[in-house]
């Protein structure tokens, strides 16, 4: 079993990062700070539609600032969504901020209504850390999603990730007999590759979510991460390995009882070839992001020595040994499984 170690402590964005972040539009002025949505007054909780507490809190603030708190927020979403035009965002409004307690970034989560259907979305506030920005950069450039982030000083804002939870998928889906366990195996094997290869942590079933896509004649499935508090910052090899939580061993019973050896190579080597691609049309922009994480002190030391020993003796790569950061273990694991999947590639041609 896989345990994660103490809270990890958030830290802050040098300089170098935030030139990279200019470069490539992430960085933009906001109207508000992170600090300015913890002056509620009230708060109670927020429980799903079984009255479970979700342990999200709902906050409400004086009336003399909640005005201008709402108009900022509408304002973020502008920008998040429109580059700013507000012009398309008179007919929104915020109906409701909640807060959550649980986990690093302290989130809030702003729900923004359209006043002439009712039509909902989200977006989260946070307090800005550089190691959820290098994971949202990798997930951006490496994986099959785009995401839509703004970061301003201490405070970063995220799009919401749609999708349904991964522990309710578990709990209430993957025994439905419409479901296409084959489809949902090869996925979990793909994402289980893509954290790995990008030392993503702590992808426990609540970490991410399953976005199911009807297809001419069967349902399409892909796993997607939400949280990346823990990007290379743990010192264990299997930290970075989905298929090692307990959590989601109801995943991984499917597909050993689906999938032989030949096959789940097969799916591996599929994944690490559509990273290959993706990072070969963002070489430029992998290389800044890389150089910014391996002059960056993003874990301690001991696990920087911790990783790159088992990521050596994993791999049969001394390489990893010379590694004197995260950003060079990233960048020597990025070389040690996507260079493998390219030659095999090049031979098989």
């Amino acid at each position: 079993m896989t345990v994660i170690s103490k809270k990890k402590p958030i830290y802050k964005i040098n300089a170098q990062l935030r030139a990279y972040l200019r470069s490539y539009q992430r960085d933009t002025k906001l109207p508000l700070h992170y600090d300015e949505l913890l002056n509620f007054n009230e708060s109670f909780p927020v429980t799903d539609l079984k009255g479970k507490d979700t342990l999200w809190e709902s906050v409400i603030y004086p009336s003399y600032v909640a005005e201008q708190l709402h108009r900022n927020l509408t304002e973020i979403y502008a920008l998040l969504k429109t580059d700013g035009d507000m012009s398309v965002m008179e007919h929104l409004y915020v109906d409701r901020i909640d807060y959550c307690t649980f986990g690093n970034s302290n989130p809030f989560r702003i729900r923004i209504v359209n006043q002439y259907n009712d039509n909902h979305d989200y977006f989260y506030v946070k307090r800005s850390d550089a190691s959820r920005i290098y994971g949202l950069e990798l997930e951006h450039i490496l994986s099959p999603d785009n995401i839509n982030y703004l970061v301003y000083q201490d405070t970063l804002i995220e799009e919401h990730i749609a999708g349904i939870p991964g522990d309710v998928f578990i709990r209430d889906y993957i025994a439905r007999p419409n479901i296409n366990k084959v489809r949902i195996a090869k996925e979990f094997v793909k994402f289980n590759e893509r954290s790995f290869i990008r030392l993503l942590g702590d992808m426990r079933s609540y970490n991410y979510v399953v976005d199911i896509t009807p297809d001419f004649d069967e349902e399409q499935y892909r796993i997607r991460a939400i949280d990346f508090d823990q990007q290379s910052y743990e010192g264990k090899k299997n930290m970075y390995l989905p298929q090692f939580f307990k959590e989601n061993s109801p995943l991984v019973k499917i597909c050993l009882e689906l999938m032989n050896q030949e096959t789940f190579r097969q799916y591996q080597h599929e994944e690490r070839t559509l990273m290959a691609r993706r990072l070969k049309a963002e070489r430029w922009r992998i290389k800044d992001l890389v150089d910014c994480m391996r002059a960056d002190h993003i874990s301690p030391p001991e696990k920087i020595e911790q990783l790159k020993k088992e990521l050596a003796e994993y791999h049969q790569e001394p390489l990893f040994l010379r590694c004197k950061s995260m950003g060079d273990i990233v960048r020597q694991n990025l070389k040690t499984t996507i260079l493998s999947a390219i030659r095999k590639n090049k031979r098989a041609k």
